[in-house]
């Protein structure tokens, strides 16, 4: 097999074991908000558990592409595709972080209206799980029109966490006996805004892997 041919076949397996840790993220999401709505405790411990899957992923990933730049020495184009997995990766492990915090403080909750109380997190979560399940479509299409429709999203989510926050003063000015229960509302809110922080961060590697240009800005 000529040098060329073996590049190309691990990098198909690069993809391979990015999409599966794309997948492991979106299904992370999926569970901690149907937790949310149930609060379904032996889910959120699942997704606990779970994470510990996403990270190996991660560090076997890493060591993949740590061992292409040595053994193949790419340039150009094929130093770009090695470089946005090094990239994307640390994004997406530590979505599966957020997501196993966020099941950390269901298991801590104690109420059975959450979604009620707080009226703007599940919106906040719909548009996080879009965001990352629209993230990893544009990786595996190479999409950058897809990735750019993304990324405007984020400001949506922006606001709905500053929305969050007035809702949560809110709460506290009828009663100080819940600010327990406020803070970690506020960190549920802001642990889906940092998800969607890290889905648009991985559709800035996609672009930058499909052009060569991250964040309007010529790389390689």
């Amino acid at each position: 097999m000529s040098g060329r041919l073996g590049f190309q076949n691990e990098i198909e397996k690069l993809n391979v074991e990015l999409i599966k840790m794309g997948a492991l993220i979106e299904e992370a999401i999926e569970n901690v908000i149907i937790s949310l709505k149930t609060q379904d405790h032996s889910l959120a411990k699942e997704i606990i558990k779970k994470d510990s899957e996403i990270d190996d992923m991660e560090k076997a990933i890493e060591s993949h592409c740590l061992s292409l730049i040595l053994r193949q020495q790419p340039v150009a184009k094929d130093l770009r595709i090695v470089s946005t997995a090094l990239k994307m990766v640390t994004d997406m492990e530590r979505i599966g972080d957020q997501a196993s915090d966020i099941a950390s403080i269901i298991l801590k909750i104690d109420t059975d209206h959450f979604f009620e109380i707080v009226e703007h997190i599940p919106q906040m979560a719909s548009i996080a799980k879009k965001m990352v399940k629209g993230s990893i479509e544009a990786f595996v299409k190479g999409d950058t029109e897809l990735t750019k429709q993304i990324i405007e999203i984020d400001d949506e989510l922006d606001s709905l966490f500053t929305k969050v926050k007035s809702e949560v003063i809110e709460i506290l000015k009828k009663s100080n006996d819940l600010s327990d229960m406020c803070v970690d509302f506020l960190m549920i809110a802001k642990y889906f805004e940092r998800i969607g922080d890290h889905a648009e961060n991985i559709c800035e590697w996609v672009e930058f892997n499909e052009t060569g240009e991250y964040k309007n800005s010529r790389m390689l």
